[in-house]
Formats: structure tokens, C-alpha cells, sequence
């Protein structure tokens, strides 16, 4: 049983010390760790090219053209059964590097196209998908904050989950953090963070664990939430009264009863389409390849190419 942990903050800050602290609980339950922390990396922004998916469904693998560390930081995340995660919080949110991990996640790393690609390379001769990508993992987050204002971290973690199909076991909010080290109970709160997460691993290394999310995970030990499919709290509000979990992507009604809010939704119709169901991720992949099927063939028309040279041509962008 391996857990990596990674910290998106300072060197030897909050965030370092807290996921270390998680780390020391999963090495007493017997877990391999390591430490990476990912502010040390050479990271770059995702261009959105679309050369990873192409490149997926062509049977080409799933590499991306961008040359830096961001392959090995993925192969260290595949190679482990558990990963904690702490990251600051900026402006309520996951730091430009948590997003920026997120947007090279992408295509590549989600479940659903990888199984598309492996299908598409045993049948056609293609470049087989390294099964690492396929493994079943737990994942813990850590938003480590100077304040109170936090209402889309916990949201902006579980995204990165999402994409491959990764378990949240906790998604913890540690408010008020410039001396958390100081807290005692913030502290308690990380080690036990570790233990959770050692003994869902541990069931991954064994081959006993059962992949699940919201009401079907058994081992999740994270807030409720108020989506009881992926327990996020935010959501986009229709005019019409139909409430979306930002997260999930399930649609149902929001209602206020003995004193809390009640995410209402039809199971049986938007579990199959959750953004991190397998079926979900098949119909949203269909979905892209028609949408890039018909797009191409739009964009070839002469019409198409004249559009973009009026605004190719109207000004070029200014440098520095």
C-alpha cells in the first residue's frame, strides 16, 4: 500500500505540515509514502490543442505534447493506491496550480475516454492504455485557508477527482490556517484524515475495495454535503426552480425542510448521467465526438474560413 502526498502551498507552510501530518498517520498503518510538493514542479498551462484526445481516439495513446513535469507527477499519482492533497485557498477557490492540474487532467485522464481508447485499441491495433490509468484510487483534500472565505474549494477539489474517476474519501475545510500547526484539534482532524484514507487504500491493495461515490460510498468520511449523490454544496440555480450540483451535474429541486436545504432528484433518471459515472462519462464522450464531427465539417466551409479572416485580420494581439 503506497499514499503520496502532494501540497500546492508554500515550502514548509500550513499546507506541507498538514499533509506531512496525514502522511506520519498512513506510515503508522503501515502505508509506503512519499511527499511531493508540487510548487517545485515545472507545470504548465493547459493550451486546450485537444492533441491528448485526438490522440486517444485514434489509438495513439494519450500523451501530451507539452514538455514538462507534469507526466512524471502523473505517473507518481498512478503508481500510488492514495493520495492526500492539500492546497491553499485563493479567493474562495483551489489556486491557479490546482486548476491548472485540473485542466491537464483533462481529456487524458478521464475514466470514461480511457476505456473508449482501450476498446478502440484492441479492436483496431492502436497503442494499448497503460492499465495504471484504469486503477481504482482514493483521494483526500486538504483546503488549507487565511479566512472564512472558502465556498468553492471543496467543489473545485472534488472536479479533479471527477475526471479519473477517483474516490474522495475527505474533503476537509481548515479555515483561519497561519498557525494551524498551533491547533491542536486541526491537527487531530489531519491525522485522522490519514488513517481514513490508509485503510480505504489498504482495501485497494488487497483487491477488496468497492469503488463508490455520495450515497453508494461506504467509506467516504467527509462533510454530508447537501447533494447526497457527491455531497458537494454548490449549485446553479434555474429560473425555472431546477437546481444542478455544480459537481455531478444531477438535476432535481432544492427545498427547505426542518430547517436545512434538500436536494430532491429523480435517482433512477440522473445517476446514470453523473459527470463521474461511467455511463455518465460514455454519453458525455459520444457527445464530444459528435460535436467534433459536426463542427469540423462546419468549420471546413468556405463561409466558416471567412469568418475567421475577418477576425484574424481586424487586430493582431499586443506584446510586450
Amino acid at each position: 500500500m503506497k499514499i503520496l502526498g502532494l501540497s500546492a502551498g508554500t515550502l514548509n507552510g500550513a499546507n506541507d505540515s498538514l499533509c506531512k501530518e496525514a502522511l506520519m498517520a498512513a506510515k503508522e498503518a503501515g502505508a509506503e509514502i512519499e511527499f511531493i510538493n508540487i510548487m517545485k514542479l515545472d507545470l504548465k498551462h493547459c493550451t486546450g490543442c485537444k492533441a491528448c484526445v485526438m490522440g486517444l481516439f485514434s489509438g495513439k495513446g494519450n500523451a501530451c505534447v507539452l514538455k514538462d513535469d507534469m507526466q512524471w507527477l502523473i505517473d507518481k499519482m498512478l503508481d500510488a493506491d492514495g493520495i492526500i492533497y492539500a492546497a491553499p485557498i485563493f479567493e474562495k477557490c483551489g489556486p491557479g496550480l490546482h486548476h491548472t492540474l485540473m485542466d491537464r487532467f483533462g481529456p487524458r485522464m478521464d475514466r470514461g475516454n480511457l476505456m473508449i481508447a482501450q476498446k478502440i485499441a484492441e479492436e483496431n491495433g492502436g497503442k494499448p492504455i497503460d492499465p495504471r490509468y484504469l486503477k481504482e484510487k482514493v483521494i483526500s483534500f486538504m483546503g488549507i485557508g487565511g479566512s472564512d472565505w472558502a465556498t468553492r474549494i471543496q467543489c473545485d477539489f472534488a472536479t479533479l477527482a471527477l475526471t479519473p474517476k477517483w474516490t474522495v474519501i475527505d474533503n476537509q475545510l481548515f479555515p483561519w490556517s497561519l498557525s494551524i500547526i498551533m491547533n491542536d484539534e486541526a491537527v487531530a482532524k489531519a491525522h485522522q484524515m490519514g488513517i481514513d484514507l490508509a485503510a480505504a487504500a489498504k482495501k485497494i491493495a488487497d483487491g477488496t475495495f468497492v469503488p463508490g461515490h455520495g450515497i453508494i460510498n461506504e467509506d467516504y468520511k467527509g462533510p454530508a454535503g447537501v447533494c447526497p449523490y457527491c455531497h458537494s454544496k454548490n449549485f446553479y440555480l434555474e429560473e425555472n426552480g431546477t437546481a444542478i450540483c455544480c459537481l455531478c451535474g444531477t438535476e432535481g429541486v432544492m427545498k427547505f425542510e426542518d430547517g436545512k436545504y434538500v436536494f430532491e432528484f429523480d435517482a433512477e433518471k440522473w445517476i446514470p448521467h453523473a459527470h463521474d459515472s461511467i455511463s455518465g462519462k460514455f454519453i458525455h464522450g459520444d457527445d464530444i465526438m459528435r460535436n467534433e464531427g459536426e463542427s469540423r465539417e462546419l468549420m471546413a466551409t468556405d463561409e466558416a474560413k471567412a469568418r475567421k479572416q475577418k477576425y484574424r485580420d481586424f487586430i493582431a494581439p499586443s506584446k510586450p
